[in-house]
């Protein structure tokens, strides 16, 4: 009994630590992509003044993309053959996405001045690839990973999503970590992207209707109910967000927290809204949780390393932030 018993339970919670680090990787290494994605709109001096604001978490902050590959790997062996199988490309271009951004990042500041803008487009454009390579892979997952041209038309509309929602996220950074004229200028940007997020997450509900069945089915009763918090939730932040923004481009100087954490808690809903509507499955239609799971065993002694492993995590995350919390200062090495 007791091992039928954590035969059902475990898998349930490595897949609530997957989840968690899957929407802190997007909250946290989002906003430093929407950073690096929101430089081709900055001037050659405002560029610094982006790159210093993320300089000391950028790094620390794709930890938790590692730590969800982690679990997937040795929680859910068979859905993770089949997972990245099935997204090798994306992936392959991910990773290409990273290094560039990794290279750009040192290498701008090493180069000579005639060289710098070039180490700058490189910065954005690893930036650009990251985001929309990942929406690629989100919205290829959503389909059962189908191939044809309906999955590149999703494909391609999810990533061009998610580059909008890091954009978004980037520009709620900036306007806690800048001053001056770039602030005004985050805070246009965080109006601009917003209207363009809420555009593509339409867009993308009404196409994962018309090609998803689980995601069509959730608007059924009694399905249906459990996603009501999201539209819901979403026109509240938004509301919440038109309200506050207003007032910091009128000049409001308290609060400057307020949108990015509303950005958050958007990321929150469209993720919850993607888990509720997949759960039980890993793989869509194919592959439950518990059937892709590793034996209780093993599971159990991977909660050991995972509950000594997550506080420290989290700690320095916590710790990075706390050092490093208010107005950037000069760039400087």
């Amino acid at each position: 009994m007791e091992i039928s018993t954590q035969a059902e339970w475990l898998p349930q919670v490595f897949f609530l630590l997957m989840g968690v680090a899957l929407w802190l990787y997007v909250t946290l290494d989002g906003y430093d992509l929407g950073v690096g994605i929101l430089m081709g709109r900055a001037t050659p001096a405002e560029k610094d003044i982006l790159i210093a604001s993320i300089g000391p978490f950028w790094d620390a902050n794709e930890t938790w993309l590692v730590f969800a590959a982690a679990i997937l790997l040795v929680a859910f062996p068979l859905a993770q053959g089949v997972i990245l199988t099935a997204l090798y490309l994306p992936i392959f271009f991910t990773l290409i996405g990273l290094i560039l951004r990794g290279v750009a990042f040192d290498f701008r500041t090493k180069a000579p001045p005639q060289y710098k803008s070039l180490w700058d487009k490189v910065f954005i454009a690893g930036s650009t690839l990251t985001g929309l390579s990942q929406g690629y892979m989100l919205g290829s997952y959503s389909i059962g990973f189908e191939h044809g041209i309906h999955a590149l038309i999703l494909g391609g509309i999810m990533g061009g999503f998610l580059v909008v929602g890091y954009a978004f996220i980037g520009a709620t950074w900036l306007i806690i970590k800048t001053e001056g004229e770039l602030q005004k200028k985050s805070i246009g940007w965080t109006k601009q992207f917003l209207h363009w997020a809420i555009l593509g997450l339409v867009l993308v509900v009404l196409t994962l209707s018309w090609m998803s069945h689980p995601f069509s089915a959730q608007f059924t009763s009694p399905y249906i109910w459990g996603l009501l918090p999201v539209p819901i939730g979403a026109l509240t932040l938004v509301l919440g967000l038109e309200t506050i923004l207003k007032k910091l481009a009128a000049g409001y100087t308290r609060y400057l927290w307020i949108p990015f954490v509303g950005a958050v808690g958007m990321f929150f809903l469209i993720f919850y809204g993607f888990s509720y509507t997949f759960y039980p499955y890993l793989v869509p239609d194919k592959i439950t949780l518990w059937e892709a799971a590793a034996s209780s065993e093993s599971l159990r002694i991977i909660l050991i390393g995972v509950v000594c492993l997550l506080p420290i995590i989290i700690a320095y995350t916590l710790f990075a932030h706390r050092v490093f919390w208010g107005k950037v200062k000069e760039l400087t090495y």
